[in-house]
């Protein structure tokens, strides 16, 4: 994944002139990552040592990667704060959610989505919470942060299964059992766009009225585009705008404050993935106005 993305994604916002207010976030704090993943592997990212550990999501350590993760974080804690206060914010990086407690995997180093919820269940401003996983990867690592967390519940609708550190394009072979908290829904090989979005509509609407969250975390993954090397899927740009839009329209039916983080997004030319981020803006002003 090439980092200088979310840079470009800021770019086109201000050069488009869209109506959204861009903030820089603190990043994490030792304090808020500690609530999710444990002190060797805080430690571990923060010195790069035992290297194995720092480099389990699959980059190489360096000093500049720990303090970037730790603004990656950060940046989805201010956009939760945001939301409940304006209905609707976003970080433009992504909410990493392969990461685990003790490791991570997956391009994935903490997982900024539960560093957030339990920012803001620390703080008594939620407490449940629902994750929206839209990426075309098994968000692996939040299910399993969610197995301690029974007030943290997560949809993951996918088109690739992720195990053992790797994906797998059929998503037919390995079953995904579902728990209490923890929902999963496989798109299978070669889905149309609109078959996609359907799929994810009735799943977030069964989700919202199962869960009962007070915030919704929204992962908009650009990878279920038809391009990605990833993706199995036959879904286009216009698709993944529908689909955003479907998710910001159930959050403000609903009345649930909603904050999306964008994630994934392999596809040679650059601007395409740019373009499937930018429309996730795009969809959001569609719904909530400028």
């Amino acid at each position: 994944m090439p980092m200088r993305k979310f840079n470009l994604v800021r770019d086109e916002v201000e050069r488009l002139s869209l109506p959204v207010t861009l903030c820089e976030p603190e990043p994490a704090s030792d304090e808020e990552l500690l609530r999710v993943h444990t002190p060797e592997y805080v430690r571990a990212v923060a010195t790069g040592e035992p290297r194995a550990l720092a480099e389990s999501q699959k980059f190489p350590w360096s000093a500049s990667l720990a303090e970037a993760v730790r603004y990656t974080s950060g940046g989805t804690i201010a956009a939760l704060t945001a939301a409940l206060d304006e209905g609707v914010a976003g970080n433009i990086a992504s909410g990493f959610h392969h990461a685990h407690a003790d490791h991570g995997e997956g391009f994935c180093t903490f997982n900024g989505l539960v560093v957030a919820y339990e920012h803001a269940r620390h703080r008594g401003l939620v407490r449940r919470a629902l994750v929206v996983d839209l990426d075309l990867h098994y968000g692996n690592g939040t299910v399993s942060l969610c197995a301690s967390r029974p007030e943290l519940f997560n949809l993951s609708v996918y088109g690739n299964y992720y195990k053992d550190n790797r994906a797998h394009r059929d998503v037919e072979a390995e079953s995904v059992p579902d728990t209490d908290n923890a929902w999963s829904v496989p798109v299978p090989n070669g889905a149309s766009g609109p078959h996609y979005v359907e799929l994810c509509q009735r799943a977030l609407g069964s989700a919202i009225e199962r869960a009962r969250p007070d915030v919704i975390l929204f992962q908009a993954g650009a990878d279920p585009y038809r391009e990605d090397p990833y993706s199995p899927l036959d879904v286009g740009l216009e698709d993944l705008f529908e689909r955003d839009r479907g998710v910001f329209a159930a959050c403000k039916q609903a009345g649930i404050p909603v904050a999306w983080v964008l994630a994934g997004g392999y596809t040679k030319d650059l601007g395409k993935v740019v373009a499937v981020h930018v429309g996730t803006v795009r969809a959001g002003l569609a719904v909530y106005g400028a």
